[in-house]
């Protein structure tokens, strides 16, 4: 199973970005073989639907799961709606983040914790 998590750098030591659709990097962790990829945001600076964006390349990297930091009402439904669950979390660290859902500790979202630019 393919988990997306929100970065700012390149390993599992890196910071999470709290941001979903504005993260730099997104870290593809696959737990079926325990390796890990880092993908470049390229939505990132989109002038609008940088979440919206996001969330397709989310889902067209075949993720199931998404841990970012906050996530807005437009990116959660196209998340939601491509079957991908949704976790936040205030961890320090990727793999902290990755840590903590692996040992159950994260709630799954049941909403968009973030407002949307333009609400």
């Amino acid at each position: 199973m393919k988990i997306v998590l929100t970065t700012t750098g390149t390993d599992l030591n890196a910071p999470l970005d709290p941001r979903f659709g504005r993260a730099s990097r997104f870290l593809v962790a696959d737990l079926e073989d325990n390796s890990f990829q880092v993908v470049d945001n390229t939505t990132l600076n989109a002038a609008q639907g940088a979440g919206i964006q996001a969330a397709e390349v989310v889902v067209g990297l075949g993720a199931k799961v998404l841990i970012t930091g906050h996530c807005g009402p437009k990116a959660f439904r196209v998340l939601q709606s491509a079957g991908v669950e949704i976790f936040c979390t205030e961890a320090a660290t990727v793999g902290e983040a990755l840590a903590q859902y692996r040992a159950g500790k994260l709630s799954r979202a049941m909403a968009a914790t973030a407002r949307g630019h333009w609400a």
